[in-house]
Order: C-alpha cells, then structure tokens, then sequence
C-alpha cells in the first residue's frame, strides 16, 4: 500500500504567494474594483499560506489594492502565527491590540471612495465596521465580482490536485476488496475515511454510501440501512491532501446487477464520457454539462438527472467554475472541476460517475482513473 510519505507536495514559495496576490490585484482592477479584502478562510490560505488556528471576533483581515503593498491586519496576539505563515514574506503585517478599535486601523488602508470586493466569509460585524470608518466605500462579495479568482491553478496546484485524485483512487481500488453485503453504510462509510487518511489525506469532508433506495438521494447521508445483496452503491468521496481537494464517485452493485440497473450505469458512463470530450479552452462551461445531460435525456432519463454537471475545486471540494446550464464562463488551462452525471430513480437505486478534470492547452485531463464500468462486490 502506498503511503502518506510517498505523496509529500513541493511547498509553495513566498514568490508563488507574491504572484497570486499580483494576479488578484491585475484582476480586481480588470473588473473595477478599487482592490480586494480577504477574510480568515479559504481566499486567506491560497493567497498567503495563513491561516489562524481559531476564527473568532477578532478582526483579521488582508489588503490588496494596486496602490500600496500587500497589507495583512492581524491581532498582536495573533501575530507569531501569521509571521510563520509561507507567504509572510511577500506583504506588509500590521497588528492591533485587545481594546484598540481594528476598523480605522484597516479602514486607512482602503481609498476613501473605493469599491472593493470582499470575502463572503467575512462576518458583517467587521463590514460594518469598516463601512463606519470610510462610509464612502462600496463592496461586493467575491463570489459575484471575481468568481473565476482561484479557478486556474498553476503547476504546483495541478500537482497536488493530481496526487489527491491518485489518492481517492487509490482508496477505491481498495474499498471494492471490502465485503459490503450485511454490512451498515455507516461501517463502510467508515472504511472509505480510513482508506483516504491511510492514503495521505489530512481532511476528510464526505463519504457518501448511498444503497438501493438511499442511493437515489445525490447527498444521503451514510446511515444505518444494511447493504442488501442486489443494491446498487453511491460511493461518493473526497478531501483535502497537501492543503488540495479529491472528490470521486463510482457505484458498485453487490453481486450481480439486474438489467435495469446495467442500463442506467451504462448510460451514466456515456453520459460523463460525452461530458469528459466536450472538454478544450474556451468552450463555456454550460457546453460541458449540455453534453453529459444530452445522453441522459436522449435515454428517457433527464428528469432524473437532478443537479449541475460538475463544480470547481481546488483549496476547497467545491468552487467556481460550475458546470451548469447559464454559465458562459469560458474554460481555460489549468482550471479543474467534477464531472459527475448521474440518474436517481426515487425509492429504488441511483447512478452517479465522477471524476476530477483539468483543462489542458487542447483537451482535458482526468485526475481519477479507475475504472468506469459497473463492479461487482461481494
């Protein structure tokens, strides 16, 4: 079995922060913004390596604007931590003390009448403090004003992203060993979390074990039904390796499946190879999930194909870009996302089929590379 040690990530540099906190800056005035205000979470990590060990009311708050350096607001007592953070080196730290007031400290940092776009995990209490100190200031939340901000990874990224994928695979070569008749969702639920740990995951975010009827629900929850031999099995599993997301989904069938259910697997297997080759830059991500959906619906089945084709990942298991009917957004090497169809016929079993892709010069590349077709397990 491989281990943990075997999949060590190179780290990231202070110039790799540098970058990205450049890239954000070219992007934020591309889309008018006066500069961008990141927020304790996810944006905070990517573009700086810092991340605190505890959120709380305390005000933490990064600065990005073209007009000044890299600026990182943090609580004194905090400040060790953030010193020690990878991309300490590539801004400027400013820290305030318990009984001080935060907000015109970092409010002399924005331009006075500026637009800036802020993280959605930001806590109003510190929006609002900074809308006292300069109430000329207008904000938007990231998700609207530069979605596509971490969409395309560079090629430590790409590595990592390929490594979790190796990892969960790796966990699904060996789950299948596994026996799953009379055995409780929630044992094997257990098994694919101690798979993904023992194959070099330091998060586990989701294990779903959806089985005959439960695996008509795209999210069940792995509960205490016992696997019964006939029942088609939603795996659906992912988390973070090396700060990086995993996120795959085959369905096995304990014992020999029936006629319906090779059906539907087949056609959800066409389904997300057609998702897969509609795959090249610049065609717009909605191309993606008409693709997949367009073998669903030519089957009989698209009321039953009940979700968007596939979401983004990268620091987190789900981000922009969104593989969904409306979004014109083009795709571009090195953006990753999930393409993941499935047919969920209620009160009897689903399909789903899910792999993680990348965007290369000219095509796409899968991260998961088990097996497609149906497998039989005891």
């Amino acid at each position: 079995m491989t281990t943990a040690t075997e999949r060590t990530a190179i780290p990231f540099s202070r110039d790799d922060y540098a970058a990205r906190m450049t890239r954000v800056v070219d992007d934020a005035v591309g889309a008018g913004l006066s500069g961008v205000i990141v927020a304790p979470g996810p944006d905070l990590v990517w573009l700086t390596g810092y991340q605190p060990t505890a959120i709380t009311e305390r005000l933490t708050m990064l600065v990005l604007s073209a007009d000044r350096e890299p600026t990182l607001v943090v609580p004194t007592l905090e400040r060790p931590d953030a010193e020690a953070a990878e991309g300490a080196g590539a801004l400027t730290m400013i820290d305030w003390t318990d009984g001080s007031d935060p907000y015109p400290l970092t409010g002399s940092l924005l331009k006075v009448d500026g637009s800036f776009g802020i993280s959605d995990s930001a806590w109003a209490m510190h929006l609002l403090g900074l809308q006292r100190a300069r109430p000329a200031t207008t904000y938007h939340a990231l998700s609207q004003a530069m979605p596509m901000m971490r969409a395309v990874k560079d090629a430590n990224e790409l590595g990592r992203l390929a490594q979790a994928g190796q990892a969960a695979d790796s966990t699904y070569q060996e789950i299948v060993k596994l026996r799953f008749a009379g055995r409780r969702e929630s044992e094997v639920a257990a098994d694919l979390a101690r798979l993904l740990r023992e194959f070099g995951h330091e998060q586990v975010d989701f294990t779903v074990v959806g089985s005959g009827p439960n695996g008509a629900n795209p999210h069940h929850e792995a509960g205490e039904r016992v696997i019964q031999p006939g029942d088609a099995v939603v795996l659906d599993f992912g988390g973070l390796m090396n700060g990086y997301g995993s996120d795959t989904t085959r369905t096995v069938c304990v014992g020999e499946p029936s006629d319906e259910v090779q059906k539907v697997h087949d056609i959800v297997r066409a389904a997300q190879q057609a998702g897969f080759e509609a795959v090249q830059p610049g065609v717009p991500c909605q191309d993606i999930d008409r693709a997949a959906r367009a073998v669903i619906t030519d089957a009989g089945y698209g009321d039953q194909f009940i979700h968007r084709t596939g979401h983004g990942i990268g620091v987190t298991t789900h981000e922009p870009p969104y593989m969904i009917e409306g979004e014109e957004q083009p795709l571009e090497p090195g953006m990753c996302f999930s393409i993941e169809p499935g047919i969920y016929l209620a009160g009897r079993f689903g399909v789903r089929i899910e792999d993680i892709v990348t965007v290369t010069q000219n095509a796409g590349q899968r991260f998961n590379n088990t097996d497609h077709h149906l497998r039989v397990v005891e």
